[in-house]
């Protein structure tokens, strides 16, 4: 018997306008009432996902949120943070500042409760509204310390410019590095032992719920990990051919109700 669902957001649980289907809503709703724990598992910071904690009444004692791929794991009633996962430090983010400063990008790095920004632009106004976290800007590199605790450091532009880019990343980041695209307008760099399904497990551990409890669903390469990791991994079907190969099952799309689906078959059914 599933205990425990973890998904990830952007993709997955929300349809292409960000908005969550009233048939997921219903579906979600049920699996709380029987006892199933939903844990949302994003690349976002929390605050943008507290929006739709809210709207899905995940906000009781007892309910919990995993952030930023897993680097950070959050009670719901007052966001206290239940665990930190492997992050990056200020000395990390001048390295990898170092080496792509050159890129025609935008570059900005996710501290717990801000956004660092090197000059404010459409990019970083953007991510303050859909995000909800406070934008600061900082000279790069010499704004930071090299102790200060940054959980994630990103490259952002349009899809075009960082197809372009992310051939041109120098290899020692990718040895150094977790980097990757769960979005197409975004390369993400974080500390290799970070990933979703460290957060999902570290959370389950907490709860006393074990691996085979544990369904997962998701859609791009940042999901891989928790894919593999739940008892039941699921792709969803918008996701790419990389992400549906290493699945236990394959869902429909986000728009679709896939995440409904996956929820009446295999908790109801």
């Amino acid at each position: 018997m599933y205990k425990l669902i973890a998904m990830d957001m952007d993709g997955t649980l929300l349809k292409d306008d960000k908005t969550i289907s009233d048939k997921t809503k219903i579906s979600i709703k049920k699996a709380l009432e029987s006892g199933i724990k939903i844990v949302l598992t994003s690349g976002r910071p929390i605050q943008g996902i507290k929006k739709y904690l809210d709207e899905l009444h995940l906000t009781g004692e007892d309910d919990y949120v995993i952030g930023l791929n897993g680097a950070v794991i959050c009670r719901t009633s007052d966001f206290s943070v239940l665990s930190r996962n492997a992050v990056l430090t200020g000395k990390d983010l001048k390295y990898i500042y170092r080496k792509v400063k050159n890129f025609n990008a935008y570059f900005h790095a996710f501290t717990e409760k801000e956004d660092l920004v090197k000059i404010r632009s459409r990019f970083s106004d953007a991510d303050e509204t859909r995000l909800n976290l406070k934008v600061r800007t900082v000279d790069f590199p010499s704004g930071v310390n090299d102790e200060d605790e940054i959980l994630k450091v990103v490259l952002e532009q349009e899809k075009q410019v960082i197809d372009e880019i992310m051939p041109q990343i120098p290899k020692e980041l990718f040895q150094e590095y977790s980097v990757f695209r769960s979005v197409d307008f975004m390369i993400e760099f974080m500390n290799k032992n970070c990933n979703k399904a460290a957060g999902v497990e570290k959370l389950a551990k907490y709860l006393g719920i074990k691996k085979e409890e544990i369904i997962t669903i998701g859609d791009s390469v940042n999901d891989i990990e928790m894919i593999q990791y739940g008892g039941l991994g699921v792709a969803m079907g918008n996701a790419k051919n990389e992400i549906k190969s290493i699945a236990d099952f394959i869902t429909k799309s986000n728009e679709d109700d896939g995440v409904s689906n996956v929820i009446e078959k295999f908790i109801f059914n």
